[in-house]
């Protein structure tokens, strides 16, 4: 076996690999079968290595070589459609069919020409450069986090591997024929640099697959299945981020809880079942109503929360009260208040120090009449004690002149 040849079967296990894994993976999932594709795109692609391998021993030149150019261009465009329809994202059929179509064309049009011209191995290697392109913008299209931007650099680099493939065949020779073409130095080059990337961008589309499903699965935990917010899981997650970001950048932190009034009554007059659209109904308020960037969660039962990066005790208070003014039902739910309490994050104070003043200022909300909004105390006396010392610090920078006797 020639060195060629050995890179071609080592190519057909990896691809064998990959295909058992992405299947695995995808039948073990139930949710991510779409990843069932990528197996499917490296058992065609893995018909080009093994049509390459048996040419020596097969009568049939014209129909392995077909076969070989044929599955290799399916297989690296329909990376692109599998990589679409995985990340819900309509696939570019149509751009995918015409390479395809432009390679069989061009495949057709070369036939039997010497391989080692560089007239044929442009024109021989252009649609799988067109289809590595196209593999590179779907990546960047769907998303461009880390491991997507080092994918499509993959797919760059195969495309960039595809258009050189001609120069390296005039320099080391690729062989008249097929058979021939097993045998050459260039073939061995070629498999190998080809091999190396898929295998790469194979590595990546896994760790991107996995970081997908385990993103979706952390998301799913914490989640509250009624209303669709952040259950308390998920809230104090996305709390602790946003108050380390707001410390690093020296912003105001404030955090809003809320509280259905009389929720039991709606539960007892209404049926559960209308207790639950009330609660559908004013997640969905204060989901609209809550600023960009805000985190909002329900609790537990009736009571919800909203914490906002970048916001002082005016905005925090404003924020909370127009959602509780937009808060009575619809047309098919009873009317409700909704109580609530505010609080500043203080110098050292964790956030569940932060909940707990803001719950204390919600319970004298409900004890004071309901249906409002009520300051923490501490931020209100703050708040109070800063208005008088701007007042004395103006009085010193202006004190009243005594009038002049007449």
């Amino acid at each position: 076996m020639s060195g060629a040849e050995g890179v071609l079967a080592v190519n057909i296990g990896v691809a064998a690999l990959f295909a058992a894994g992405y299947a695995v993976f995808a039948l073990t999932n139930r949710a991510h079968r779409a990843a069932l594709g990528f197996s499917v795109n490296y058992l065609i692609g893995m018909l080009s290595p093994i049509s390459d391998l048996i040419a020596p021993a097969v009568g049939a030149p014209a129909v392995t070589e077909w076969l070989s150019y044929a599955s290799f261009l399916l297989g690296t465009l329909s990376v692109s459609i599998t990589f679409s329809l995985f990340h819900r994202r309509r696939p570019s059929w149509g751009v995918a069919a015409v390479i395809f179509v432009l390679g069989l064309t061009v495949r057709a049009a070369i036939g039997a020409e010497p391989r080692d011209t560089l007239a044929y191995g442009m024109a021989y290697q252009l649609p799988f450069t067109l289809a590595a392109i196209q593999a590179t913008s779907t990546v960047l299209a769907v998303d461009r986090r880390p491991l997507h931007l080092v994918l499509a650099g993959i797919f760059a680099l195969l495309g960039v591997n595809f258009m050189t493939k001609p120069f390296l065949a005039i320099a080391f020779g690729a062989g008249r024929t097929l058979a021939g073409y097993t045998r050459t130095t260039y073939a061995m080059l070629s498999q190998s640099s080809s091999g190396i990337l898929l295998l790469a961008a194979g590595l990546v589309m896994l760790l991107i697959v996995a970081q997908k499903a385990i993103l979706e699965s952390q998301q799913a935990s914490e989640t509250d299945p009624l209303s669709g917010l952040a259950n308390r899981r998920g809230f104090d997650r996305q709390a602790h981020e946003a108050i380390a970001r707001a410390l690093t950048a020296h912003r105001p932190v404030g955090v809003a809880v809320f509280d259905l009034d009389h929720f039991k009554r709606i539960n007892d007059a209404h049926g559960h079942a209308v207790g639950d659209s009330v609660i559908v109904a004013f997640a969905a308020r204060l989901r609209a109503l809550a600023p960009p960037g805000a985190v909002v969660g329900r609790m537990g039962g009736e009571e919800f929360v909203l914490l906002l990066d970048d916001a002082g005790a005016e905005t925090m208070w404003a924020c909370a009260d127009a959602i509780r003014r937009r808060a009575p039902g619809g047309d098919d739910l009873p009317d409700y208040t909704v109580s609530g309490g505010v609080a500043q994050l203080r110098r050292g104070e964790s956030l569940a120090e932060l909940m707990r003043r803001a719950d204390q200022a919600s319970y004298q909300a409900k004890n004071g009449g309901r249906d409002q909004i009520r300051q923490a105390p501490e931020d209100r006396e703050a708040a109070t004690s800063g208005v008088v010392v701007a007042l004395r610090r103006s009085h010193q920078r202006h004190p009243e002149q005594p009038a002049e006797a007449g």
